[in-house]
This record gives structure tokens, sequence and C-alpha cells, in this order.
């Protein structure tokens, strides 16, 4: 996105985007300018500059960045109960979320089964080969960890001297 903005800016034709991959590969890619898509991020910067100049934060759109913003934006709950019965539009979207959990449920199951399958087959294998590409199935390496259950039963005192209090988070839970 950022190449299509300088290639907007300065009217160039094309750009030679450099990558190096692990350190180790050097890819060079050219992105030709690109008419719609400059004026959609265009339109969508508008979009944006208006929030900001309204002091109105953009709504929610399901993104990564909008989960973190609602998470920073409230922070704490009132114990409050709001009745949304009587919002059409609103009881629809939790109807299409209840839903979707239970579309996404069962496209996990069905996942977790295929996934189960090819290990089944691969047995010890690390590497298996497909018409569409490949699978690993490796083993990490052995690592280590601390007991802390361990060691606070042992020195029961260490857990005063160093508790560090953490703030709770909201958890966003459905119920039918």
């Amino acid at each position: 996105m950022q190449v299509l903005h300088q290639l907007a800016v300065t009217g160039k034709r094309a750009a030679d985007v450099a990558v190096l991959i692990c350190g180790q590969e050097l890819q060079i890619h050219r992105i030709e300018r690109d008419e719609p898509m400059i004026a959609q991020l265009i339109a969508l910067e508008r979009a944006f500059w208006n929030y900001v100049e309204s002091g109105q934060p953009p709504p929610a759109d399901g993104s990564d960045s909008a989960d973190r913003a609602l998470r920073c934006l409230y922070p704490q709950d009132s114990g409050q109960t709001l009745d949304f019965t009587g919002d059409t539009v609103l009881s629809a979207a939790f109807c299409d979320l209840v839903a979707m959990r239970q579309v996404l449920t069962e496209h996990l199951k069905l996942e977790a089964d295929l996934k189960q399958r090819i290990q089944e087959r691969m047995g010890e294998a690390s590497r298996a080969l497909f018409q569409g590409g490949d699978v690993t199935w490796k083993r990490s390496k052995d690592g280590n960890s601390f007991d802390l259950g361990r060691l606070l039963r042992e020195r029961p005192e260490l857990a005063i001297t160093y508790a560090k209090a953490t703030p709770g988070t909201r958890r966003f839970l459905v119920n039918t």
C-alpha cells in the first residue's frame, strides 16, 4: 500500500521494491501504477480524515486494530445491563454472531478431522507432498520451563516479595 501511495504522490508509472527474505534471499518486485487502487486509497484516506476532523472514532470493522482500540476505549465495565431487544438491527447482528460461531465450530471440527487424517497416514514422516502443496509435521526442540508452583510452595515468602498486580481484561461471552 505504501508503494501505491508513493506512486500516486510522485506520478511515477512503476516502482521497484527490494525485499530481503530471512536475511538470505533478495527479491525485487515491480509494482505498476494502479489508478483504480490509487483512487480507492484516496477515498479511504478521505473517509479516515473525516473521522479525525470530527473527533469520532471510525466504526469497528472486524480488524485486530479495531479490537485493540475497543479494548483501550472501554477497559472497564460498569455492571450496567443494556436492553437491545427492541433494536432489530442489533438483535439481527447478535443472531448472525451466534450462527457464525456455530459455522466456525463446525469448520474447526472439519479442519481437525482433515488434519488428523493426514497425520494418521503420515505416521512418523516429517513431510508429505500433495498435488496442491505440502505439509510438514515436525517435533519442536525441547525446552525448559520455570516451575513457579513448586517454587512458591517451597518458598512462599517470595510470592509476597515479588508479587506484581496485573489489570484484568474484559471478556466477551455469548449466551443463548
